[in-house]
């Protein structure tokens, strides 16, 4: 059996998250007690982005004096030393760290380098506009941050927030939104969507055998789902998916959906590598809104900041492509690519996204 595929037809928004989270994790209690620990152990001085006016920077050489170890804890007569626990933590949690650490890092060059400046009020300013998306004052969205994702205000802002508007301010203006792609995403959000059982096999041979017996029996076909089906959530339930919207990130199973009546099955729908579909249509939902005008405003807000994720992803992964780091935790050497016409920002796009600062959160459904 593969390893679990999520849904396909999943698309609440067209952000793509499946791609992967490059960096803004949110760090448990001990990994952000590594990071401070691994920071005395190696005499980093770092500024805190968005904090102040020397946000982000970094350094994890120099010539200051080692810090004194001081004791952290004493079990009968042994001394647990600062060191030793630092020893620990870098140990455990150094590599993850360390990356944020070198993400930050990078950043922070590339806007020195562009004189691009992130002060603390533009920061604060963005923490408040997200919160009254969500019709939520800051102290709120705060808690709500700690509760869900065990990130306090001075990290959010600084690991989160700054991060993510100093990379705006790199890329650019580069969203260009067409009639088209607006009326798309309307469709997609809010128009007719078809309900459907789904079968997911990783073997075109197992696949074909599947779909022959459910052809002849569509009255198995959840009992086919939940013996065949490689996808566990929806194989628990007999196949039952969401409803699959028009327009969505996969391209072949919405057209195969939308052509099927209620009660008809679907061939054999290949959507990814060593991945087949076989769908069993229930009938289509009815149009949530009918008036494109009615939410307009908010497709253009929504579309706009998929755009500029995109192109922050673009930018982000220039500049870890053209900086070379060399990571003694990990032994290895990264980027350093030389340019012989500069950096191009608008060019190569990526397979990852640097994910919103409302990612990982419940957010209001439509």
């Amino acid at each position: 059996m593969g390893e679990p595929t999520p849904n396909p037809h999943a698309t609440q928004t067209k952000t793509k998250s499946k791609r992967k989270i490059i960096f803004f994790a949110a760090g448990t209690g001990l990994v952000l007690l590594a990071g401070v620990l691994f920071f005395q152990t190696f005499n980093a001085k770092t500024g805190s982005a968005g904090e102040d006016k020397s946000a982000g920077k970094v350094r994890l050489s120099g010539n200051q004096p080692a810090v004194r170890s001081q004791p952290v804890a004493k079990v009968g007569s042994v001394v647990i030393t600062e060191d030793e626990l630092a020893r620990e933590c870098i140990a455990l949690y150094g590599p993850e760290v360390l990356e944020n650490v070198i993400n930050r890092a990078v950043i922070e060059q590339a806007c020195q380098k562009a004189g691009v400046t992130v002060e603390q009020a533009e920061v604060h300013a963005e923490v408040e506009k997200i919160a009254k998306r969500f019709n939520l004052d800051t102290k709120t969205w705060y808690d709500m941050l700690q509760a869900e994702r065990k990130m306090n205000p001075s990290q959010y802002r600084r690991n989160v927030i700054w991060p993510m508007l100093a990379l705006r301010k790199l890329a650019g203006q580069q969203t260009h939104l067409t009639q088209a792609e607006v009326q798309k995403a309307f469709v997609r959000d809010y128009g007719p969507r078809v309900k459907a059982r789904m079968i997911m096999m990783d073997n075109l041979h197992r696949a074909q055998k599947v779909w022959d017996d459910v052809k002849r029996n569509p009255a198995d076909f959840e009992r086919k789902a939940r013996d065949f089906s490689i996808e566990p959530n929806s194989r628990a339930l007999g196949g039952a998916i969401q409803p699959i919207p028009q327009y969505s990130d996969n391209e072949s199973l919405w057209k195969a959906a939308f052509k099927l009546k209620e009660g008809e099955i679907s061939g054999i729908i290949q959507i990814g590598p060593s991945r087949y579909a076989i769908l069993m249509c229930e009938g289509h939902t009815d149009p949530v809104v009918t008036n494109i005008e009615e939410v307009k405003s908010q497709l253009i807000e929504q579309l706009t900041e998929e755009q500029t994720q995109e192109a922050v992803a673009r930018v982000f992964a220039k500049l870890k492509e053209e900086t070379r780091v060399d990571n003694y935790i990990t032994n290895t050497v990264t980027g350093g690519v030389s340019q012989t016409s500069g950096t191009n920002f608008g060019q190569n796009p990526v397979q990852q996204a640097i994910p919103s600062p409302t990612q990982g959160l419940n957010r209001p459904t439509r």
